[in-house]
């Protein structure tokens, strides 16, 4: 027995930490035995750890709980990189969690989560061991909204996750990595593998095929054979899927590494069943593809570099190589031809109004610009629409990859094209003021 093991015996009688009273069921399975990694077997260093988390962890095991990183930021710490977030799970609930820390919240309806605020307005969030609810409990909860207590052991916890190398868990006071799933083992096969059975998993829930594509992309991880081979028959299922929850999903896509992602999804043939005829043609059309690759690329090479895109301009940049044939190719009104497309387009996520008319108005201007420069003749009134700003970094993008520097207007690009061309100062009408109205005549 290992020193870690030891200590779950200790703390818990046969390793195993119980479900909480207030859990729905009258009987449990003993939990599988996980494999530990002690210090001496992993390469995590507390230096890489947020000082914050490691306190909030070292309080929750002082007053008796356990506590542990969990999910993607214990798989990064493995792989050497420092996580965006360092979430925590703990066999306290939510209420007890709250109690001990000042400053924590507890969010959420049906699975409740605690908010922690720590120094420099930044949040970290732990959650309580959990399980999966079975049919009849679903059905419970679906049909009034009931919130039911689901708790559960860390196995069922880790288990209800989507693949393995996120389903780890990292004790910071053992300094031991705690796996029931198999992701240690997948981590070193630089392997991407859906937790359980591919075929049910996808069935209870089509997103994870998503995340399965997802995170191979993001890691440079091949797909597991297994796993892989239940994509093509269960892909179509995301279609089913609500648009809310697409719009979320693509949301995380855009806003970090989006190129490898949209490429994996092109490849397991999934765009077409989140966009509509914009994911089909996108699928169908490798010089179209191409163009939207090298886009992203760029839009890539800007996030990592420190410069954030703001969620609207990711999906005009996304969806620049399908609109602009639309704007070339069509006499009609701009804004007519654009938004009846995307409505015809049947895209099965759920674009907010306000993303869509930004995305519109970008999309005009954008190609007012790129004809200017291509043709020399410039609507200067362009420069006073409330978009022009976004569409002027959205240009830039397309056509230089790259966002402009401190001092760049797209005068100075227009000139440095076509040195003999009017300006904007030249072009704008002059204000001239209006003469005061003419009061009438008071009858007496």
């Amino acid at each position: 027995m290992d020193e870690h093991t030891a200590y779950l015996t200790f703390a818990h009688p046969n390793g195993i930490i119980e479900p909480h009273m207030d859990d729905n069921r009258t009987s449990f399975e003993p939990s599988p035995a996980p494999r530990i990694l002690s210090s001496s077997d992993h390469l995590i260093s507390r230096e890489m750890i947020d000082p914050d988390a490691l306190r909030i962890i070292s309080r929750l095991h002082g007053q008796g709980f356990i506590a542990y990183l969990t999910g993607g930021g214990v798989r990064d710490l493995m792989l050497g990189k420092r996580p965006k977030d360092f979430d925590i799970v703990t066999n306290a609930r939510p209420g007890q969690i709250k109690k001990r820390f000042p400053n924590a919240y507890v969010i959420g309806r049906r699975f409740r989560l605690v908010h922690i605020h720590v120094s420099g307005g930044r949040i970290i969030e732990a959650s309580t061991f959990r399980r999966s609810l079975d049919r009849d409990e679903e059905e419970i909860a679906a049909a009034d909204g009931h919130r039911m207590h689901i708790y559960g052991t860390p196995f069922e916890d880790a288990f209800r996750r989507d693949i393995t190398i996120n389903g780890l868990f990292y004790d910071p006071v053992m300094d031991a990595v705690v796996d029931y799933v198999g992701g240690v083992e997948d981590l070193a096969a630089r392997k991407v593998r859906v937790i359980g059975d591919p075929a049910a998993r996808f069935k209870e829930d089509p997103v994870r095929i998503w995340r399965v594509i997802r995170y191979a992309a993001r890691l440079g991880f091949q797909v597991d054979e297994s796993t892989e081979r239940e994509i093509p028959s269960h892909i179509g299922l995301l279609a089913a899927c609500s648009g809310a929850r697409l719009f979320e999903e693509l949301n995380k896509d855009l806003a970090y590494e989006t190129q490898p992602v949209i490429e994996g999804l092109r490849k397991h043939r999934a765009l077409g069943h989140i966009l509509g005829r914009i994911g089909a043609d996108y699928e169908t059309d490798d010089a179209l593809f191409s163009r939207l690759s090298v886009i992203l690329d760029c839009a890539d090479k800007a996030k990592a570099a420190g410069f954030p895109i703001p969620v609207e301009e990711m999906y005009a940049l996304a969806f620049w190589p399908w609109a602009e044939p639309l704007l070339s190719d069509s006499k009609e009104d701009p804004h007519k031809t654009l938004k009846n497309a995307l409505l015809d387009a049947q895209s099965r996520i759920t674009l907010p109004r306000s993303i869509r008319a930004n995305v519109v108005q970008m999309f005009i201007i954008v190609a007012a610009l790129v004809r200017a420069v291509r043709t020399g003749r410039m609507r200067w009134s362009l420069l006073r629409r409330a978009h022009f700003d976004q569409a002027f970094r959205l240009f830039f993008m397309i056509e230089k990859c790259r966002f402009p520097e401190n001092g760049e207007s797209f005068e100075t690009l227009y000139h440095q094209t076509h040195p003999s061309g009017d300006t904007a100062r030249s072009r704008f009408p002059r204000h001239r003021l209006r003469k005061p109205k003419r009061q009438p005549e008071s009858q007496s």
